[in-house]
């Protein structure tokens, strides 16, 4: 009864939208997450720096989130992220910040280290744990510390196109195939793929023209899978399940297949032999635990002949119609809305643990 009183008296606010090149899916998880809590204050993040508080019919009403920007009318905006967290904080000290964020400053801890400095209660993990997930390569070498096997990589250099060509030919000429990716980013933004020599030439010059690090990962062949993986009510973690994605010749799991089904087919749960299941949600939960996550993550995983191989831990994964964890959650025998009131609840336990310990510090 106590959880549920918590959860009802506490006031909630749907943070959405931001800078990275994810908003449009951050826009869709807000839209999904909006019909679940009616009462909920919407903020929209915009791309210049204010947020909006949205009118909650005006976004339900945008369609094609995938594709098409939301333009939320602009009266009533705060003029920045900072302005709006203070605001909360004055005003509203027990709410919850729901974060349907994505990418970029949304999800490498720099929100979560903003609502932390005004002790406000905010869904996903914490700062530092945020931040370790998001650099793709801290988190393999973290992984690969506990003993996750994870997929060879090499970070590109980011002003000699000549060198990063040349390492991109490298892994090419080693395994037949590289993955070129973001050192920090999401939902399959600016990915390529590489299989030949002229490819190569051709992402190392665009890459240039980026203004971000990047990574070229050796190419892995298997079944791929996403595992869910979530924070109890006693803060343990347990996986959710497998989904598997599948993909049709020719066709690469980016941002068209993820989100608009373009040469992909996503099976929840995975239809695999139970032995590459198991392998594939045994890395995923050494992965949530190794990088210190809480609330739920999702971590992506081919299993090659050699066993899993980790590719990366997303600390806030979709929430839209369209993503896996939504489908996982209903596998698991849950609806997404009590779900994430047992994300809300413990984003307000771990706020409570952190004001006891700074009162106990102040005495």
């Amino acid at each position: 009864m106590g959880y549920l009183r918590a959860v009802n008296e506490a006031r909630l606010f749907v943070l959405f939208g931001g800078t990275s090149g994810e908003r449009r899916v951050s826009v869709a998880s807000a839209q999904n997450v909006a019909t679940l809590f009616s009462q909920a204050v919407l903020w929209f993040w915009a791309p210049d720096g204010r947020v909006i508080v949205c009118d909650r019919d005006a976004l339900l009403a945008h369609e094609r989130p995938f594709e098409a920007d939301f333009e939320p009318p602009s009266e009533g905006a705060f003029a920045s992220i900072e302005v709006a967290l203070d605001h909360l904080r004055e005003r509203d000290p027990d709410s919850v910040v729901v974060l349907c964020l994505h990418g970029g400053t949304g999800e490498d801890g720099t929100i979560q280290r903003l609502c932390e400095a005004r002790d406000l209660a905010y869904t996903g993990s914490d700062s530092d744990a945020s931040a370790r997930a998001f650099d793709k390569v801290l988190a393999k070498s973290i992984v690969r510390a506990e003993g996750g096997r994870v997929a060879e990589s090499i970070v590109l250099p980011p002003d000699d196109v000549i060198a990063a060509r040349a390492a991109i030919e490298e892994v090419i000429a080693e395994h037949g195939r590289a993955v070129v990716k973001p050192v920090a980013d999401g939902s399959s933004v600016g990915l390529f793929h590489a299989r030949s020599l002229e490819d190569a030439r051709a992402i190392a010059n665009e890459v240039a023209t980026r203004g971000v690090a990047y990574l070229c990962e050796a190419f892995v062949s298997g079944p791929e899978l996403t595992v869910g993986v979530a924070q109890r009510e006693d803060g343990s973690a347990r996986v959710l399940c497998a989904s598997e994605v599948r993909l049709d010749p020719g066709h690469v799991f980016d941002f068209a297949g993820k989100y608009l089904g373009k040469g992909t087919i996503e099976l929840t749960p995975a239809q695999q032999p139970e032995a590459i299941v198991h392998a594939a949600e045994t890395l995923a939960l050494l992965a949530h635990n190794a990088l210190g996550c809480e609330g739920y993550t999702r971590t992506d995983v081919i299993v090659s002949d050699r066993g899993a191989v980790f590719l990366e831990t997303n600390t806030l994964p979709g929430l839209t119609k369209a993503s896996f964890i939504p489908q996982q959650v209903l596998v698991k025998g849950m609806t997404l809305e009590e779900f994430l009131r047992t994300q809300i609840q413990l984003s307000i336990e771990r706020r409570d643990r952190a004001r006891a310990e700074r009162k106990g510090v102040e005495r």
